[in-house]
C-alpha cells in the first residue's frame, strides 16, 4: 500500500492550493526574518528574533517557553560570543503524538562581496536574496505558509508540531539544540531542515571543531622595534605557526572517510584543516602585540577529536618553540558527527518531499556530508536516533557565501512537504504511529 500514490482529501487539496496562492506572505515573513541580524558570531541577535517569531506563530494557537543558556556553558573569555542565547519552544498539545520541527537561527557573518543588502530580502524574479534565505531562514517561512494553509483549510494533522528555533549551529560552543535534548525537552522524532532540496536520504555527517589561537608579543613604538630587548611582534612571531598548519593541511586532506559521499561528489569524504580567520595589530606606529588566529578542523567519523586536536597543538607548539611569544588555545566551537539517523519515519518523509518536489522513488540515494550538524549531540543525549532531514540548500544558493539566495518555488515545495508529512490523511497507510498501534 506505501508505494502507491496517496490519497488526496479535499482539505488537503485546497490547503496545496492556498501554499500556491499565499506564496507572497511568506516572502513577506522571510523579509522580517532576514532583517533580524542573527550572525554568528557574535549572536547578538537572538533576543530580538524569539521575538519575531512569537509574533508570527502566535495565531496559530502555538504556545511559547523561551530557553536561555546558562553563560557557564558557552561563554570564552575573550573568545567570539557575545549576547544572550535565548531558544524558542513553539508547541501545541492535542494529544497527538510530537514532530519536532527543528531550524537554527544564526546565519553566518556577512562576507565581503555582496552587491546587495544582505540584512533586506532583495526579491529579482523569483529569486530571494538575503542572509540567511536558504540556511536557514527560508526554511522557517516555508513552514509557516503550510501551517496557515492546515489551519486555513481545516485540515486534520497526524502530529502536533514542536517548532525548536535554535541557537549557535554556525560553529557555536554549545548549541540550543544541545541543551534542549540534554535538558529532556525534545518530544517525538525530528523533522531537521538544515538540509538540502535534494531527495537525500540522510546517512550522518563530519563534525568541526574551532580554535582560536592567541599569540601575544609585546607592543612598543614602532621606532623602537629594532631595539634590543624592545617589542616583540605577535604578527611576525605567528608567520611559523600559518606556516605549519598549512603544511598540515594537505596531510589531514590525504585521509578518507566511509561515509557514503554525496551523488555528485568525485570522491570519498575528506577532513579538512582551514585557517578561517587572522585577526591582529593596531597601527603602523605599534609593534602588534597580539594576533588571533581561528583553525577549523572538519573531523570524520572514524576520526578521534582529541588526537585531532593534539595534533594541530603539536604543529603549534614546534613552530613558536623557542620564541618570546605566549600562546594560548580555546575552544571556541565544536559539533561532534551525526550517526546514521535511520528510523520508521523516513520512507513516509520520502513520499511527502515526493508530493512536494516532484521526486521520484528511485530519485533517493543515501549519503552523508563534509558538512556538519549539531545533532550528533541530540543523539549523545540519548534522543533518536532517527532525525530526518530537508531543507532549501542547492548548489546554486550560495549558502555562507555573498548573494546567498532561495526562490519562491522552492519554499512552495518544502511547505507542501511539510503539510503532507504533518497531515493525517496524507500516505495515513504509512504513520508508524498509526500502523503500530
Amino acid at each position: 500500500m506505501t508505494n502507491q500514490p496517496p490519497i488526496r482529501q479535499d482539505t488537503l487539496t485546497s490547503a496545496m492550493a492556498a501554499i500556491e496562492r499565499d506564496v507572497e506572505i511568506a516572502v513577506q515573513d522571510l523579509a522580517r526574518m532576514v532583517s533580524v541580524d542573527t550572525s554568528f558570531p557574535p549572536g547578538e541577535g537572538y533576543g530580538p528574533f524569539a521575538d519575531l517569531m512569537t509574533n508570527l506563530l502566535a495565531p496559530l494557537g502555538f504556545d511559547f517557553k523561551r530557553v536561555t543558556l546558562p553563560r557557564e556553558l558557552w561563554h570564552v573569555e575573550g573568545g567570539p560570543a557575545s549576547g544572550e542565547r535565548v531558544n524558542l519552544v513553539a508547541s501545541r498539545q492535542t494529544g497527538k503524538p510530537v514532530c519536532g520541527l527543528y531550524y537554527h537561527v544564526d546565519t553566518v557573518p556577512v562576507a565581503p562581496g555582496w552587491t546587495r543588502d544582505p540584512l533586506s530580502l532583495t526579491v529579482e524574479g523569483d529569486k530571494l536574496y538575503g542572509l540567511g534565505a536558504a540556511d536557514m531562514k527560508g526554511t522557517i517561512a516555508a513552514t509557516l505558509l503550510a501551517l496557515r494553509a492546515a489551519k486555513g483549510c481545516g485540515v486534520p494533522l497526524a502530529y502536533d508540531p514542536m517548532l525548536l528555533l535554535c541557537t549557535d549551529e554556525e560553529g557555536g560552543l554549545y548549541p540550543g539544540i544541545r541543551y534542549l535534548a540534554e535538558q529532556g525537552m525534545l518530544k517525538g522524532h525530528i523533522l531537521n531542515f538544515n538540509g538540502s532540496a535534494a531527495p537525500r536520504i540522510w546517512a550522518g555527517c563530519f563534525g568541526i571543531f574551532n580554535l582560536q589561537v592567541t599569540i601575544t608579543g609585546h607592543a612598543v613604538h614602532a621606532g623602537e622595534g629594532n631595539r634590543t630587548g624592545a617589542g616583540v611582534n605577535a604578527i611576525e612571531g605567528a608567520l611559523p605557526v600559518l606556516n605549519a598548519l598549512a603544511a598540515l593541511k594537505p596531510e589531514v586532506a590525504k585521509r578518507a572517510s566511509k561515509l557514503a559521499p554525496p551523488p555528485h561528489a568525485s570522491g570519498p569524504l575528506q577532513p579538512s584543516l582551514t585557517i578561517a580567520a587572522v585577526n591582529g595589530g593596531t597601527a603602523g606606529g605599534q609593534v602588534p602585540a597580539e594576533l588571533k588566529i581561528l583553525v577549523s578542523r572538519r573531523y570524520a567519523p572514524e576520526e578521534n577529536y582529541d588526537e585531532a586536536r593534539a595534533e594541530i597543538e603539536a604543529a603549534i607548539g614546534s613552530a613558536i618553540a623557542g620564541s618570546d611569544l605566549k600562546l594560548a588555545i580555546d575552544l571556541v566551537g565544536h559539533l561532534i558527527p551525526t550517526d546514521d539517523p535511520d528510523g520508521p519515519h523516513w520512507p513516509r518523509w520520502q513520499q511527502a518531499l515526493s508530493e512536494g518536489f516532484g521526486y521520484r522513488p528511485e530519485d533517493f540515494r543515501k549519503w552523508g556530508a563534509a558538512s556538519c550538524s549539531d545533532f550528533g549531540y541530540v543523539q549523545k543525549a540519548g534522543f533518536g536516533p532517527e532525525i530526518l532531514l530537508g531543507g532549501l540548500g542547492r548548489p546554486e544558493s550560495c549558502i555562507h557565501s555573498p548573494e546567498e539566495h532561495t526562490t519562491r518555488q522552492d519554499i512552495i515545495k518544502l511547505a507542501k512537504s511539510i503539510l503532507a508529512y504533518l497531515a493525517a490523511d496524507f500516505a495515513a497507510d504509512a504513520i508508524p504511529e498509526t500502523r503500530h498501534s
